[in-house]
């Protein structure tokens, strides 16, 4: 088969099952799996604030699956925060303020740990439809979506446990500037990324081809 039947494919962000690409290979897909789930790790090492006297603290930690999704697309970026949920779900102290376990999900905060997960596959979702290169308006557009996907998750869950949805829905409004910066800088951050380092998000058939 000859390069202009690689090139002329149709495009696949993820680079998956499409007849004229190759997909990526799987080792470097579990690895970039991996790494992200670790990046999400570090980040816990900061201590989460308690402000107000709220039951859930501000972390850097949901910068992590925000960035997944940014860089790694739907599919690859929900896996990773997925891996890394389970490990915490297993016990290892992996959140903020070095918590794990069950324990941390059968509290207030747990909604928006899990909430995670569909914050990552909304972003990614949302910048594979201006691949190769999604620019900083649409990275903007899909972590503001994927911060309030977290606090669409989170809210409900924190007022079943305080009985009182409307006072969690009022508590939350203090993560609203910290998260409005932390979005804005995971913007610039992937947009860095996507320029840098374009076969990230570039279709699998340019990607993989050669001359």
């Amino acid at each position: 088969m000859n390069h202009e039947s690689w090139r002329s494919a149709p495009e696949d962000p993820e680079g998956a099952n499409v007849p004229g690409t190759r997909n990526p290979a799987p080792a470097a897909n579990l690895a970039r799996t991996v790494v992200f789930a670790a990046f999400i790790a570090v980040l816990g090492i900061f201590p989460g604030l308690y402000i107000g006297g709220a039951a859930v603290p501000i972390v850097l930690q949901n910068m992590g699956p925000l960035l997944a999704g940014s860089i790694l697309g739907a599919r690859r970026g929900g896996a990773a925060v997925l891996l890394f949920v389970a490990l915490v779900a297993l016990g290892l102290p992996l959140l903020s303020g070095g918590r794990g376990g069950i324990a941390p999900f059968a509290g207030p905060s747990g909604g928006f740990v899990l909430g995670w997960i569909a914050s990552a596959v909304v972003v990614g979702l949302i910048v594979q439809r201006a691949m190769p290169r999604p620019g900083l308006v649409t990275l903007l557009v899909a972590n503001v979506a994927g911060v309030a996907v977290d606090y669409l998750v989170g809210i409900p869950y924190w007022g079943a446990f305080t009985g009182d949805i409307g006072s969690a829905a009022v508590q939350s409004l203090v993560f609203l500037p910290g998260d409005a910066v932390k979005l804005v800088a995971v913007s610039l951050v992937a947009v860095a990324v996507h320029r840098a380092v374009p076969t990230l998000s570039a279709p699998r058939s340019t990607a993989t081809t050669g001359s």
